[in-house]
């Protein structure tokens, strides 16, 4: 037992690297493992410890996000390959860099045939090895789906688009395969026989019955009709079918290969079943070896109604795989776990663990992982007995306290998004969230809460009506749940209707008033989901108040519906069992109510984020995932609360500002919330504006396009994106990103048109609106410009701001490809555009050069970077001393203590200062918020002492007297009192950036 402690506390302190900031990539064909490589110096220089890499394994050919993974355990060959792996590796470990991985545990991508795993399902069925690895449901309610899979990969309806002869029967290497939209789907081999004993009979009379080729096809028919059937689950017969039917295969070729007679027979027979446009009848053949298939080809549009395989959210070329299955996680674990037990992998993010049936078991066993593959590593000859019962012994004290750092050794990150107040489940194995409720707190301070009745005036005298955005919310999942999401309502309506017929007192309930009990309560659901059931029967508080609370809702929204039939609900998803429930009902009771949780999640994600959020424009930089647009902004104390409360439990959650999935740049928001600042003048322009392009509208079936909602939209979002001075972007380039943007935000809208039932018409206007407004000679770009320059001005120090706030709160900083200058793209995949890192490398060549000229020049190049603010150095600058301040006080910044500090003076609700402390060390930071209003929105910066007056920030208790040197400037501030208690002027703090980072240099 003692070697087994040690081995186990050996493999914890391997894998306990500390991260102090993270760099994340998107890989794809213009960056790869060799790219990262390269800029290994310029993230040591920046002051990044972490390469933070989006998925690199293996996915559909030409995929732009990684997320359609279709091997586990391969790198995807656009980005790179085992050896450029190790060397990217390599290069970082040189320069003392780790590398964090995004995994996809959640689902596997199944678009084409790249999929090896799927494709033996569509060939073998239930039989195949891999059947059990995807969530499907082999017994749907239609029949005709039975031992099926919907396959919803056409461009039309079935019948047009097999008598357009867009399908295809083929012959690869003795296998026939089905060409289908650009792929090889598989035609199971049982059903081959359709295909060679037709026009037998008359091939015999031409070759003669004793032909020795004529005589071998005859024994593959046998073979072919002795195969096990594909709904066959005993092990033994499942074996004999997988080795048969590739016997068969091989012979086949063999046979094509040798009798030209053989070729030309099958050759005529393809020919023959794959019929002649403009002849219906001529595909009769096809469609009837097609209907033998495991799959089912249907157009794409049916698959809300009918898809019988959990998705991704509703999207049907990713299908979700079963990690709650040990032999799933193994067969999809096998590369990453030997990268981190290697050493080559310092973190882990995990998507969308939310989807994933016990996402705290899962959490725990790649922990588990990662220990038992550090073992390995340390100590090759380590025995199976005895990795079991190091994982055994991580076990054990995880369960023991799951809030021990060895609970957590490996650095995982969760991308969980939380709604307001809810807590990260504190069983989790893992260092935090991937920091969505942070950008959501610091988003907020930016946001004048004070004009929040103006700016919903202005909106709806503007757009006309709006619905409160929680209506707006649930209006939208609901639609969610009857058109992309309805198949997999109508699951779980059937699954509660069986248990439901078990007992006397529930068997009335009918399924059509179940299925709408279910639909009502998830649309009501505060959070995305719960997690009964996750580790254990018995439901948390937190759960029970999240379905009680969403129970209630929906029993107010539909006073006519029987209440039992909810009360009914509850208790399923609470597992209140009946008193005389046997063990089976029990089981089926907690399978309902955790898959009920993996779709509460989807529903929400798409209904609130890809729907919701674009329906309710009143201020958008508040329509981020995460956050809640009609909280109009965050209370200081809240903001303060929240960062204390993580540096207490999760003092290494990642603490972000942009991501890949955020709806736009992180200073695009910053600039939208300095309207909150001027909620008249902003009125105003959108006025004037509206005026001025009244003219470019187009009639579309009677109704003006775009519509005011629309145009409301689209101005804020020119506000914000609208390219800095300086940058590179072309009118013609800003003109088509946000015309693609607009196309996607009112097809995700689903009101005038969408995804699914696009209007062509609206499409067309809405376009060639974008394209007149942005013309050479616009009138409206000259109305508009003088206003948004003095937007982005003010939009600067609020994007300062919120990144030295990122940087020194407590958590790690995570930083987005490219935002270390101004990040103006919106959302995806405007924000995967490549970045001109040559051109950030000699930016931060530059001014490290500058700022090592020494300390009396500092001041001078702050008051330079800040007067070309346009050029983003300004936030280069900010970005690489204070992340150099943070590598290099390790302790005082990943577990130094955190104090809000309280303002004082005329213009003390304008500053946010906070204090770290770490024993002597200390550090001070002040930034400004709310700076339009605080300067009457003239243009002028918010420093020096003119503008703040008699303004001061509180040390709050005696003993932090002393001198305190900016970072930044290299300025030396002494410390006054006030009120007995030691005191910072703001106006000397201001002096030449608008944001501060102020280190003590002496004690009194």
């Amino acid at each position: 037992m003692r070697e087994i402690k040690g081995l186990f506390a050996e493999a914890i302190a391997q894998l306990g690297r500390p991260h102090s900031a993270t760099y994340r990539f998107q890989l794809g064909s213009s960056t790869g493992f060799d790219h990262v490589a390269a800029l290994a110096r310029y993230l040591d220089l920046l002051g990044v410890t972490d390469a933070y890499l989006s998925p690199c394994f293996k996915s559909g050919p030409g995929s732009t996000h990684g997320y359609d993974v279709t091997d586990h355990n391969a790198f995807n060959p656009e980005i790179g390959s085992p050896a450029t792996f190790d060397r990217m590796a390599a290069a970082l470990r040189e320069r003392g860099l780790g590398i964090i991985l995004d995994i996809v545990p959640n689902h596997m991508g199944v678009a084409g045939d790249a999929n090896p795993w799927w494709m033996d399902v569509l060939e073998n069925g239930p039989s195949s090895p891999r059947a059990s690895f995807f969530d499907i449901e082999w017994a749907p309610p239609k029949a005709e789906l039975r031992n099926k899979v919907l396959l919803p990969v056409l461009p039309d309806q079935y019948g047009r688009v097999l008598e357009s002869g867009q399908l295809q029967l083929g012959l690869a290497e003795g296998a026939f395969v089905l060409r289908c939209a650009g792929a090889r789907l598989p035609i199971a081999p049982d059903t081959y026989a359709r295909i060679l004993t037709h026009g037998l009979d008359d091939l015999v009379a031409r070759v003669g019955d004793d032909d020795a080729h004529l005589q071998e096809l005859k024994s593959i028919l046998t073979a072919l009709a002795h195969l096990p059937d594909r709904i066959d689950s005993e092990p033994t017969r499942i074996e004999e079918r997988l080795r048969e039917k590739e016997v068969v295969k091989r012979r086949l070729a063999a046979l094509l290969k040798e009798s030209e007679h053989i070729r030309d027979f099958v050759d005529d027979n393809i020919r023959l079943f794959n019929g002649t446009p403009g002849d219906p009848a001529s595909f009769d053949h096809l469609d009837a070896l097609l209907a033998e298939q495991t799959y089912r080809l249907a157009d794409w549009r049916v698959a809300g109604d009918e898809v019988n395989y959990r998705r991704f959210f509703d999207v049907n070329d990713l299908a979700a795989i079963r990690m709650e299955r040990p032999e799933v996680f193994a067969a999809s674990h096998e590369l990453v776990l030997r990268l981190v037990g290697e050493g080559k992998v310092g973190g882990i993010r995990v998507d969308h663990p939310d989807g994933l049936y016990a996402p705290g078991e899962y959490f725990l066993r790649l922990q588990e992982g990662a220990i038992v593959a550090t073992a390995r590593r340390l100590h090759p000859e380590l025995d199976h007995d005895t990795e079991l019962a190091i994982a055994a012994e991580y076990r054990a004290a995880a369960q023991a306290d799951a809030s021990a750092q060895g609970a957590r050794p490996l650095w995982i990150a969760a991308e969980k998004i939380l709604m307001a107040e809810e807590p990260l489940p504190d069983w989790w194995a893992v260092a935090g969230t991937t920091g969505y409720d942070y950008l959501g707190s610091v988003n907020g301070l930016f946001v004048d809460r004070g004009t929040s009745r103006q700016m919903t005036a202005t909106y709806s005298r503007f757009a006309g009506r709006v619905e409160p955005m929680a209506d707006l919310s649930y209006a939208a999942k609901r639609l969610i749940m009857q058109v992309s999401m309805a198949s997999e309502i109508v699951q779980l309506g059937l699954h509660l209707d069986r248990i439901s017929e078990r007992n006397r007192l529930s068997r009335d309930f009918t399924l059509a008033s179940l299925v709408r009990v279910i639909r009502e309560v998830i649309a009501a659901f505060p959070v995305y989901r719960t997690y009964v059931g996750d580790l254990g029967d018995e439901p948390s508080s937190r759960d029970r108040g999240y379905i009680d609370r969403a129970v209630t809702e929906a029993k107010q929204r539909n006073p006519t519906v029987n209440v039992s039939i909810f009360d009914f609900l509850r208790n399923a998803l609470l597992m209140r069992h009946p008193q005389r429930s046997d063990a089976h009902e029990q089981a089926e009771r907690r399978r309902f109510a955790m898959r009920f949780q993996q779709t509460t999640g989807p529903v929400t994600a798409k209904g609130v984020e890809d729907t919701a959020l674009y329906l309710y424009n009143r201020l958008v930089s508040l329509n981020e995932v995460g956050s809640d647009p009609a909280g109009y902004g965050e209370p200081l104390a809240t903001f303060h609360e929240k960062n204390a409360r993580r540096l207490e439990r999760w003092p290494d959650s990642l603490v972000c500002t942009a991501t890949h999935d955020t709806k736009r740049g992180e200073d695009v928001r910053a600039r939208i919330s300095v309207l909150s600042e001027v909620p008249a003048t902003w009125a105003a322009h959108v006025r004037r504006w509206r005026m001025i392009n009244r003219r470019f509208k187009q009639d579309v079936d009677g109704q003006a396009a775009p519509d005011r909602n629309d145009e409301y939209l689209l101005y804020q979002t020119l506000v914000g994106a609208w390219p800095a001075e300086g940058d590179d972007a072309t009118a013609g380039s800003l003109m088509e990103r946000v015309a693609s943007y607009m196309e996607k935000a009112t097809k995700e809208a689903k009101r005038r048109t969408s995804w699914i039932n696009p209007d062509t018409g609206y499409d067309q206007a809405l376009r060639d609106f974008v394209a007149r407004l942005l013309s050479p000679g616009s009138r409206f770009v000259d109305a508009f410009l003088p206003f948004q320059r003095l937007v982005a001005l003010y939009g600067s120090v609020n994007s300062l701001a919120q990144t030295l706030l990122k940087i020194t709160a407590p958590g790690i900083p995570d930083f987005y490809q490219g935002s270390e200058l101004w990040d103006l793209s919106l959302v995806d995949p405007d924000n995967r555009r490549p970045v001109d890192f040559a051109r950030r490398q000699t930016l931060l060549d530059d001014l490290r050069r500058r700022a090592g000229e020494g300390p009396e020049n500092l001041d001078r190049l702050c008051g330079e970077l800040m007067n070309s603010w346009p050029d983003g150095r300004v936030k280069m600058y900010v970005t690489h001393r204070a992340l150099t301040f943070r590598r290099e006080s390790p302790a005082l910044s990943r577990r130094g203590g955190y104090d809000p500090l309280s303002a004082g003076g005329e213009h003390a609700e304008h500053l946010v200062a906070l204090l770290r402390r770490d024993g002597a060390a200390v550090v001070v930071v002040v930034v400004p918020r709310l700076t339009a209003r605080l300067t009457g929105f003239r243009g002028q910066l918010p420093l020096g002492e003119p503008v703040w007056g008699d303004t001061w920030v509180s040390l709050n208790r005696p003993g932090l007297e002393g001198v305190y040197t900016d970072q930044f400037s290299g300025k030396r501030v002494a410390t006054g009192i006030r009120d007995g208690i030691p005191s910072l002027p703001t106006g000397a703090l201001f002096g030449s950036l608008p944001v501060a980072l102020l280190k003590r240099e002496e004690n009194p």
